[in-house]
């Protein structure tokens, strides 16, 4: 059943790989020969060595199609089996898709010490909707792990690189490439999509709700949808639900997918309009939740909405919104001052707020924007480090792409992958307030706390807080197993209740984190806040909410994480605050979709394994060739040149894997400027404490030109990046008279970002940033000419 595909080259049988096999085979042959099969010998040695070559010089892949036809609808997958020995002999298995994310079953851990030359296999692996098949594993005669991969419906696959040590490694070790063909039924389907109950306000005019597209390889489909929500209009051209809600209600509606053939595939959910308080007193039910979202995508990056979905109509900022506008740094004479000192961040909230308040059609308010937290939403492609307790920096220089005679200085830093098996305490503390009822608030809230419930271990403990004006008692759950039917009920009765008592609900979910550190000192401890923000009784500034339930432990700190939802009506500047001062990070999350990305099983265990706290860098001129300094973003984090010695909670945890980047935009001196030589402009270093122990560490690099990085499109990307977040921040509103200027430069970082499609078109963080920064420059038109301003 194997067969070539086109464009692919040569296949070989799996077994031709073993080059043991292949010595058998020749032996046989040579003996049967001497039996006198005369003129055989030479023949078949050449097709049988021509054939082991030919498949190795290919890069050892292997390829299959299913035994059903792979035409017409099909999906075509390449990736590699990845595998790893833990501590107790068990193995770890999974699936990576070529230029994706590793890909893990959801029983993916396979006996170690049992495993014998039988094939034991993995639960299904899980792609796009697809079945993909099962990863298969088994001790091979020389004691090693062989891992393969068992096709849908079709062969099992040997990579040529298969084998695992024989001792234990606790590495993710990669097998060669595989490729595979799976037929998919012609017949148009959602494959397994679903679409959440929605909540809109009435008269509100910016719903631009995006719904799924089916999978079919069979002609052009027609999608609608019935019956019609009184004021909205669907496109079924872009699958768009757009318009403003006009009558209070509750709609369920189908939404069909529909071939030339007459085949067609259903989708069922309700849209319920409410009146503009945002609160539904009616019969209470919480709203059903997804796999997709209208409007987002679930890989960590939403899906470019394309726009306000009202056209000739510019729509006003979100209301009862609480940023704070840092004033930014100016340039800095080197001679009077050469060092820079400021804390690392790993937040991305700022980005991502600002691509789901364009996504729904809404102008940026220019101090939501914090640059580094949008540089520091992508990844440069940064290699890992040499050593599992050192940092990798890496340092390039580039000509400034909007300002003649400036350069751009970019210090990037990349934390070793974690391997760390100790226990982990979580206390979700969940905002059930009345303000949650808006939008699918509490949905993303359920589904990430779902997401991390379902991806602990059975050595873990979680505990629940919801509350509202108050502790909600009923739904607390002290430390216990991920699996216990108390903290499911918890999760699935999160509904908006009444106030915002943030101070209550972090005061209980830091004593029950306490007790779990005390009865688990070894543990790494976790207290989630899951909130929109808005404090409304009690304290509500982060300080005095942290003076009131801080941690006075620092050996080993209750890491406080802060995960926003909502839109209208929230609080960057309380998320934000206390994730800063609390020892922890920040996300902001606008999906149920994105929830499960960003606390999925994977991605959750590699956040939650910190590598580094209270993380400070401190940056050194040599004033013989920088002439000027300025340091893009990181305003609220910027410290004194003393403090990079001392030990602050303000000062930056690092998970294990997590890359940091800054740039500075420099003036170099006219003795100094880079004439294709190469140029060391000073140096950096990193100070930290390693967690749980406290041991102090520091480690230093010297800041150079690195040599041919400019050529790179990713360093050139993070340019944009940096430069687009730091203009746009400038504005102190959007009718401001400096709107011009900055649309200006806006204007020419989009068209040098434009010049990286060749290179980096196909990424959907690429085409996300294109959208956005498209939006950032109609916006300021659009707030001069209406004069709005926040």
């Amino acid at each position: 059943p194997l067969r070539p595909q086109r464009g692919q080259g040569l296949l070989a049988c799996p077994r031709c790989f073993r080059w043991e096999d292949a010595v058998r085979r020749l032996a046989a042959l040579k003996a049967r020969d001497r039996g006198g099969r005369s003129g055989a010998l030479p023949t078949r040695m050449l097709l049988v060595l021509c054939f082991c070559a030919a498949a190795l010089a290919a890069g050892q892949s292997v390829s299959a199609q299913s035994p059903a036809d792979a035409t017409g609808a099909s999906l075509e997958v390449a990736g590699a089996v990845v595998a790893r020995q833990l501590a107790d002999g068990r193995i770890e298995v999974g699936f990576r898709p070529t230029g994706g994310e590793r890909i893990l079953p959801s029983s993916r851990i396979l006996p170690g010490a049992e495993l014998d030359s039988r094939l034991r296999a993995s639960s299904d692996v899980l792609h796009e909707g697809e079945t993909l098949g099962r990863v298969v594993a088994r001790r091979a005669d020389n004691g090693r792990i062989e891992v393969g991969f068992s096709v849908e419906g079709g062969e099992t696959l040997w990579p040529a690189r298969r084998f695992l040590p024989a001792a234990s490694d606790r590495r993710w070790l990669r097998s060669s490439e595989i490729r595979f063909t799976i037929a998919r039924d012609l017949v148009p389907s959602f494959s397994g999509q679903h679409v959440p109950n929605h909540e809109l306000y009435m008269g509100e005019s910016s719903v631009a709700l995006t719904l799924p597209q089916a999978r079919s390889g069979d002609g052009e489909l027609s999608y609608s949808l019935t019956p019609a929500v009184p004021g909205l209009t669907f496109d079924p051209q872009l699958r768009r639900l757009s318009g403003t809600p006009t009558r209070v209600g509750r709609y369920p509606v189908v939404y069909r997918v529909r071939d030339a053939d007459g085949d067609e595939d259903v989708l069922r959910f309700t849209v319920r309009v409410v009146e503009d308080d945002g609160i539904d007193y009616g019969d209470g039910s919480a709203m059903d939740d997804g796999d997709a979202m209208m409007g987002g995508g679930g890989g960590g990056y939403p899906q470019s909405g394309g726009g306000p979905p009202l056209q000739g109509r510019a729509l006003p900022p979100p209301r009862d919104t609480t940023f704070v506008d840092n004033p930014r740094t100016g340039f800095v004479t080197a001679a009077e001052d050469a060092i820079s000192t400021f804390s690392l961040d790993v937040d991305r909230a700022s980005y991502f707020l600002a691509l789901n308040w364009a996504n729904a059609g809404h102008p940026i308010d220019p101090a939501s924007v914090r640059a580094e937290e949008w540089i520091n939403a992508f990844d440069f492609g940064y290699d890992p480090p040499d050593k599992d307790d050192r940092f990798a920096i890496t340092t390039a220089l580039l000509e400034h792409p909007t300002a003649d005679g400036l350069h751009l200085a970019r210090i990037g830093s990349r934390a070793p992958d974690t391997v760390d098996d100790r226990p982990l305490n979580v206390t979700l503390v969940l905002d059930a307030s009345g303000s949650m009822g808006r939008g699918n608030r509490v949905q993303i809230a359920r589904a990430a706390a779902e997401s991390i419930r379902s991806g602990l271990r059975s050595t873990d403990r979680i505990a629940v807080v919801q509350f509202s004006s108050g502790v909600l008692e009923d739904y607390t759950v002290r430390p216990t197993q991920p699996g216990d039917v108390q903290v499911a009920r918890a999760l699935a009765n999160l509904r908006a209740n009444e106030s915002t008592n943030v101070q209550a609900g972090l005061n209980l979910g830091l004593q029950l984190a306490a007790g779990a550190r005390a009865e688990r000192p070894d543990a790494i401890n976790y207290v989630i806040l899951m909130s929109d923000g808005v404090a409304n009784v009690d304290a509500t500034d982060p300080f005095a909410i942290l003076d009131a339930t801080g941690d006075r432990d620092p050996a080993n700190p209750l890491r406080l994480i802060t995960v926003g939802v909502g839109i209208a009506n929230y609080n960057d500047y309380l998320l934000e605050q206390l994730a800063q001062h609390g020892n922890g990070w920040y996300r902001y999350l606008d999906t149920p979709a994105q929830a499960r990305a960003t606390f999925g099983r994977d991605n959750w265990l590699a956040l939650s394994r910190p590598f580094a706290d209270q993380t400070r860098a401190q940056v050194r001129w040599d004033s013989g060739v920088v002439k000027r300094w300025r340091l893009v973003g990181y305003e609220n984090r910027i410290t004194s040149d003393e403090s990079f010695t001392e030990d602050r909670n303000e000062f930056a945890e690092i998970p294990g894997g997590l890359s940091v980047t800054a740039f500075y935009e420099l003036e170099l001196t006219e003795a100094a400027r880079p004439d294709g030589g190469a140029i060391e402009l000073g140096d950096v270093e990193l100070r930290w404490l390693t967690p749980v122990s406290g041991e102090a560490n520091s480690q230093s690099a010297r800041i150079t030109d690195g040599a041919g990085a400019e050529r790179s499109p990713r360093l050139q990307l993070s340019a944009v990046v940096a430069l687009a977040a730091d203009r746009y921040s400038s504005l102190p509103s959007l009718d401001d008279e400096a709107g011009g200027a900055v649309r200006g430069e806006l204007a020419r970082l989009h068209d040098a970002l434009g010049g990286l499609s060749a290179e980096l078109g196909s990424l959907e963080a690429y085409r996300d940033l294109r959208f956005l920064l498209a939006h950032l420059i109609d916006g300021l038109s659009a707030g001069a000419e209406s004069g709005y301003s926040r």
